[in-house]
């Protein structure tokens, strides 16, 4: 038998296979297609503290190994989420974590308060890629005072497990990680979306209503496990990693580049059931290779 428990700072994991934010909606709309218990966790998607309706249409496109968004953290606020969702997946058998999402520190530390309140909501992920409207728009997590801000802040009125999910639109990942880990993240999660375009060569306009949107998919996944890489060198927390996983030997690959956990994004969109595969496929690897405890392959590169 393989152990493939995971201890994150407080967060213990059945295994290491989560769902990222934003891709999994509730975890409902998935229970049909892969056994949630199954799963070491899932996130759902972002919260905000108020009712948000996201961006203008068209917000998603296809580009090749992968896709644009700019949905625009499309969700009806976290009061809706505790009264009517929260009552619904608070049991299921494994770790709900919610991603939190603002436009400013008071937003996210309201909303990061109420969840604190949930008995069965055991952690949060921190989206710091919001653009802070007291800035100029620009987002928190792209300077390392902008994440030492946000993550304090929150850090004084959220108690359980805290992720900061770091953007990859920055000069140095390591640097913006380290902020995240001195303002009081347990953990970090990367990478969030590159930043990315397309256009209509016939019509000569932008596909996304935005011009710009989120790039995510196989095409990311080189820069993601070399960001998680760099971070995992640099901080003493836990890093989950993310970007472009589809497989199992992409799962493998980020734990051995220092990952303790990771996060299945737009491959869900691809096969609703991944996720399931992902971990039994952890396992069986772990089984060819004679490994015991999937904990041994964290930063097991070899050099």
């Amino acid at each position: 038998m393989v152990k493939t428990e995971i201890k994150l700072k407080g967060l213990t994991l059945k295994n290491p296979v989560m769902t990222a934010s934003g891709t999994f909606g509730y975890g409902e709309e998935y229970a049909d297609f892969v056994d949630l218990s199954e799963l070491g966790g899932i996130i759902v998607k972002g919260t905000t503290l108020h009712h948000r309706e996201g961006n203008p249409y068209p917000r998603m496109a296809e580009t090749p190994m992968g896709m644009l968004n700019c949905v625009g953290l499309q969700n009806k606020g976290v009061d809706y989420f505790i009264n009517t969702i929260y009552p619904r997946i608070r049991h299921f058998e494994t770790n709900v974590i919610v991603n939190v999402s603002g436009s400013n520190i008071d937003d996210y530390v309201t909303a990061a308060a109420r969840m604190d309140a949930l008995d069965d909501i055991p952690a949060i992920e921190l989206n710091v890629s919001c653009p802070n409207v007291k800035q100029g728009g620009m987002a928190f997590g792209v300077t390392c005072s902008g994440i030492e801000q946000v993550v304090k802040a929150v850090r004084d009125v959220y108690h359980k497990h805290m992720i900061v999910k770091l953007s990859p639109n920055v000069t140095n990942i390591a640097e913006i990680a380290l902020a995240a880990e001195a303002a009081g993240a347990d953990s970090v999660s990367l990478i969030n979306t590159l930043l990315g375009m397309a256009i209509d060569a016939e019509t000569r306009k932008p596909v996304l209503s935005m011009v710009t949107g989120g790039l995510s998919g196989a095409c990311v996944k080189p820069v993601a496990l070399r960001m998680v890489w760099q971070v995992a060198k640099a901080v003493k927390i836990p890093v989950i990693g993310l970007g472009g996983i589809s497989s199992a030997t992409d799962a493998v690959e980020f734990l051995l580049a220092g990952a303790s956990a990771i996060q299945i994004g737009t491959a869900n969109f691809i096969d609703p059931s991944i996720s399931g595969k992902v971990a039994k496929g952890i396992v069986d690897y772990c089984e060819r290779q004679g490994v015991k405890d999937v904990n041994e392959l964290v930063g097991g590169m070899i050099l």
